[in-house]
């Protein structure tokens, strides 16, 4: 799996010390139950074999970036897209999903672009901001609501998979960990009574 590099996010500064990027990763997983898609092969650290999907084309890279910044867009930090989350999605759809969740993620980019057609009357990547966020609230509703009518081993719905990207690769990424969260490389004795002010960001 491509995602055992440093602690660096996709573009930013690495610091040699901190974690590696495929530990982040597991750890998020693991704190997220590994209930995610692919969660086996990040987990274990062995690309699912015998994959036949191809790779995504440079457009297709793009429209992921814009899809991860309107789920986790900038504020007074970086969002999704500085953290380079279209690149990490590729990664991830290409080394641990499965052809079925492979295609069903690459029917989704379709999908999108199809709900941006009809809601908008233009491709997503003309939307405005709000346009885009209307677009996705409206299919996270409809990927909850469906959620609850897939068997056990149904492929979920795009979205989902859109989403659940989008946060691991933000929050395992350099700014995720050290902006969105806060970060100590090498921390000490375990203090469980630290003081906690509304608003604190929590620790990565």
């Amino acid at each position: 799996m491509s995602a055992s590099g440093t602690g660096r996010a996709h573009g930013g500064r690495a610091d040699p010390a901190a974690i590696s990027r495929r530990e982040a990763v597991r750890r998020i997983a693991l704190l997220l139950g590994g209930a995610m898609v692919g969660s086996q092969a990040y987990l274990s650290g062995q690309p699912v074999p015998g994959k036949a999907s191809p790779g995504f084309t440079q457009g297709e890279l793009a429209l992921m970036d814009e899809i991860g910044e309107t789920i986790i867009p900038a504020t007074d930090i970086p969002g999704a897209k500085a953290a380079g989350i279209g690149a990490f999605m590729a990664m991830m759809v290409t080394d641990c999903y499965d052809d079925r969740h492979h295609a069903a993620f690459r029917e989704g980019l379709s999908g999108i672009e199809a709900a941006a057609r009809e809601r908008c009357r233009k491709p997503f990547l003309e939307c405005s901001r709000e346009e885009r966020t209307a677009l996705a609230n409206a299919l996270d509703a409809e990927q909850r609501a469906d959620q609850g009518k897939r068997g056990k081993d149904a492929t979920p719905h795009y979205f989902r998979m859109m989403k659940e990207l989008s946060v691991l690769g933000f929050f395992s990424s350099e700014i995720g960990c050290t902006r969105a969260l806060r970060y100590i490389e090498v921390p000490g004795s375990f203090n469980g009574n630290y003081p906690y002010r509304k608003g604190d960001r929590a620790w990565f």
